[in-house]
């Protein structure tokens, strides 16, 4: 069985993606000098070289490559190898041109990119198998492979191709998944404006339309083309097994919802045999560091909760963004121990040498133009030597208090077009509500709606429009065993297809929530109400409101004006030994807080005694308890101490208060 870990790696990794092929050779040795210098234990390597592995076709070049490896290998740098399929050649696309996808408006894309590609096209399958084939014979038992990387970033930029090779694999898929052209017909109600397919060859995709198409075919669409892209990972992942066994396979995911949208990760965790993740912050004038630490604890989530890789993020300012600021000094270290405290083994970069030429020569690195003389690589320097301080925590886990549950499809079905008010956006609720958990100093794991919750006190559920019965039942269950549950607005409303349930909204969710929804009641932009409280306290809302009807719950806040005046806005309801909240309007931060400090004392979980914008995390295992407090301000704080212990980057003793200086990072092992 491959490894779950990289192989030969005894260190925390740390590193990025290496591309020698855009500097002479008389710079390599330069660059594993550096490396050694700054405490590079990995590199990913070859990920958008297929026009130089195969200069034509069948041709071969592989002395480079070679020279590569030897040179990593004697400086004791772990090879994590990419498979450049992402980037196929400009002679492939001379030769098929008909695998650059094409839009749903009928307009096909050109060579010039990356990631340009139709997954479905039979021959980019087969030049794919071909390369990976290739690169397994030659170099799947070099002893300086760590693991394997198959493409890179799937689903970006693009995910669908709208093509007749498309179409046709679509209906293969519909038939595989439905069995009959009536079951499909079913699943989609095309009874509704006379769409009745009467066989699988009438369908095609969602392709341009002069108003809105069905949405059970476009959230079908979205499912099929994610599994092509899996098909496709999973032809070169078991090329590698069969020639490489031993060595683990990943690709790169970019698990934050602020980066990809059209990749339901739940299945691919299940694919890889190392979750690994590529994070940027979004620098969009909000708290950066809240937003690394929910891709991270998504990505963990999708690990089952096993340790993973941050294979990809950046020592300072991007190139793609409208506004590119640099990082604050302090904040590469800050951003690469976060992700490690929520259970990365290492902190990974793109790339390794900042790009004199080609669209990212702008975006930073861990050697800038500058060179060693920058602030830049002093920071990788003593980044580096501060994981290597810590490869104690290799193999633990990070403990989370609370569940989040999140499902892509849902995300996807919810988007589509023509839904109560475009302002109900559910990334927008999963971001709000995971801050205000943060803002409470609880460590999240994500969940799968039909996943076992039991060992959570509490569950948020921040927008899931779409859910099964199974989910519904789940949740129910949940409940009535004794678990706190909170529900935002517009959630269990359709099944998989896109179809409400039958009866009175939330459908999945009527039984637990204890009441039933007869009308939304979508606000104007601009327009808020007032909430509320049975202690004469105020809150607002805005986005959405809801005639909600109380059946068996009890009404906690109301509504004290606009449309919905005198009808519940919040309701709590007891099911068996637990509670279920239920929130009607789009809550701001105060209106949060106090929803989840209510939720909190069900679940009987105490408010913890840590400063506004000091993250601490735990993570635990074999080798002992380890608290990491990285302190996002400008003040110096202190945090409480459940035990004394050593702090392991000063190794400094510590007990009671744990004193951590503004934008620093503290991690100490506790005693016992």
């Amino acid at each position: 069985m491959p490894e779950t870990s990289p192989k030969g790696l005894t260190r925390l990794a740390f590193g990025g993606d290496y591309n020698p092929e855009q500097w002479p050779e008389s710079v390599w040795q330069d660059d594993v000098r550096l490396m050694r210098e700054a405490g590079v234990t990995m590199v990913s390597v070859g990920i958008f070289s297929w026009a130089l592995l195969e200069p034509s076709p069948g041709e071969y070049d592989f002395g480079w490559l070679d020279r590569v490896f030897g040179l990593l290998h004697d400086n004791g740098i772990r090879v994590d190898l990419g498979t450049p399929t992402v980037a196929p050649p400009v002679w492939f696309y001379r030769d098929h041109p008909d695998a650059l996808p094409v839009t749903p408006e009928g307009a096909r894309y050109e060579f010039g990119s990356r990631a340009a590609i139709c997954h479905s096209n039979a021959d980019y399958r087969a030049a794919a198998a071909n390369i990976t084939t290739r690169l397994a014979e030659r170099y799947g038992d070099h002893p300086a492979l760590a693991m394997w990387h198959v493409h890179n970033e799937y689903g970006v930029p693009v995910s669908a191709c709208y093509c007749d090779s498309c179409a046709a694999h679509f209906r293969r898929w519909l038939e595989t998944t439905y069995g009959t052209v009536d079951a499909v017909n079913e699943a989609w109600g095309t009874a509704f404006w006379g769409q009745r397919y009467a066989g699988f060859e009438d369908v095609n995709p969602p392709r341009a339309t002069p108003t809105v198409g069905n949405p059970g075919q476009a959230l079908d669409y979205k499912r099929f083309a994610d599994a092509t892209m899996r098909e496709n990972f999973r032809a070169e992942r078991d090329i590698l097994h069969r020639l490489a066994p031993g060595v683990p396979v990943t690709t790169n995911f970019m698990t934050a919802l602020s980066q990809c949208d059209s990749v339901d990760y739940w299945a691919w965790g299940r694919e890889v045999d190392i979750v690994t993740n590529d994070h940027y912050l979004i620098t969009d004038g909000r708290r950066t560091h809240v937003n690394l630490a929910m891709a991270a604890d998504l990505t963990r989530s999708v690990a089952g909760g096993a340790p993973w890789i941050l294979l990809e993020h950046s020592t300072s300012g991007v190139n793609w963004q409208p506004r590119n600021p640099a990082k604050a000094p302090g904040q590469m270290a800050r951003n690469s121990l976060g992700h490690v405290a929520r259970g990365s083994e290492g902190a990974m970069f793109f790339q390794w040498r900042q790009s004199r030429r080609g669209a990212e020569k702008f975006h930073s690195a861990m050697v800038p133009h500058g060179g060693t003389d920058t602030r830049v690589w002093r920071e990788v320097v003593e980044l580096g030597a501060s994981l290597d301080s810590l490869g104690a925590i290799r193999g633990t886990r990070t403990e989370a208090d609370v569940a989040v549950l999140w499902d892509w499809h849902s995300w996807w079905a919810q988007n589509l077009d023509w839904r109560p008010s475009e302002d109900a956006d559910p990334r927008e609720r999963a971001d709000a509500f995971y801050e205000a958990l943060y803002d409470r100093h609880l460590t999240v794991d994500f969940a799968h709606p039909e996943a076992d919750l039991s060992p959570y006190p509490l569950v948020v559920v921040p927008a899931l429009y779409l859910m099964t019965e199974a989910a519904g039942h789940n949740l129910r269950e949940y409940v009535a065993n004794g678990g706190t549950l909170v529900v935002s607005y517009f959630s269990g409303i359709v099944d998989e297809h896109d179809a409400v349930h039958e009866g009175a909204y939330p459908g999945a969710l009527r039984d637990v929530l204890g009441l039933t929804i007869e009308e939304f009641s979508p606000l104007l932009r601009g327009e808020s109400v007032r909430v509320t409280g049975p202690d004469g306290g105020e809150i607002a809302g805005d986005v959405w409101t809801e005639f909600v009807v109380p059946r068996g719950a009890e009404t906690v806040w109301t509504y004290a004006d606009g449309l919905t005046a005198g009808h519940p806005a919040v309701t709590r309801h007891r099911l068996g030994e637990g509670t279920a909240w239920y929130v009607s309007t789009r809550l701001g931060s105060e209106g949060l807080d106090a929803l989840l400090g209510r939720a909190a004392q069900d679940a009987a979980i105490a408010p913890r005694a840590v400063p506004h914008d000091v993250e601490v995390v735990r993570r635990s295992g074999e080798t002992g308890s380890y608290l990491f407090a990285i302190n996002h301000t400008a003040t110096d704080a202190k945090v409480p101490l459940e035990s004394s212990g050593t702090e392991l980057l000063t190794g400094e003793r510590a007990a009671g208060r744990l004193a951590v200086p503004a934008g620093a990072v503290r991690v100490v092992r506790l005693d016992g």
